[in-house]
């Protein structure tokens, strides 16, 4: 029965990574004043007939801590991407060089960071709504695996160690949600 056990805690270690990464990747995406090549990781663009995400027919850097600049292999892409930079409606207004897009992140108003940590907020919630609901499923396997002769004991033990692996992720996302909080709030 180990076996079990123990696959059980692999399935809800693997549940509470792809929360912690998920929260990651949509934080990654927000504008917190500073330029980042990911916050335009969502956009893709129409490329030899099939939507391509941006940064594999480009090169997305920063020049500096207000700019992005983005180097398109193919030149001829310039205005399609510049097209889908607009449609994604992020609030940035791109300019095209004919060599490259340039993009001025500008600072972010009082109102515009307030708003901001509210989405994190939810994300935040989002994300412990996550763990918990991995949480559950964890203890819904040890309830069967009990019905299939894991002792009482073996269970109750199992299911302290999975509330203490919940704690532990729980804390992770106040401290990453923490970080961005603070990163959003400094002007």
């Amino acid at each position: 029965m180990n076996e079990e056990v123990q696959m059980q805690f692999e399935i809800l270690e693997e549940s509470l990574n792809n929360s912690i990464e998920h929260l990651q990747k949509e934080l990654l995406k927000l504008r917190a004043g500073k330029a980042n090549p990911h916050m335009l990781s969502g956009i893709t663009v129409e490329s030899y007939g099939q939507q391509t995400p941006l940064n594999q027919v480009a090169n997305v850097g920063t020049m500096d801590a207000q700019t992005i600049v983005i180097q398109p292999w193919d030149k001829s892409l310039i205005p399609v991407i510049e097209k889908e930079i607009l449609k994604a409606n992020l609030g940035f207004n791109p300019q095209n060089n004919g060599e490259r897009i340039m993009i001025n992140v500008p600072p972010l108003t009082e109102e515009r960071r307030r708003e901001l940590v509210k989405f994190v907020k939810s994300e935040e919630e989002n994300c412990k709504i996550s763990i918990r609901n991995a949480r559950r499923e964890a203890l819904d396997g040890f309830k069967k695996l009990k019905e299939e002769g894991l002792s009482e004991d073996e269970q109750k033990r199992a299911e302290a160690k999975v509330q203490e692996k919940v704690d532990e992720y729980i804390k992770k996302v106040e401290s990453v949600i923490k970080e961005k909080e603070k990163e959003i709030m400094t002007v």
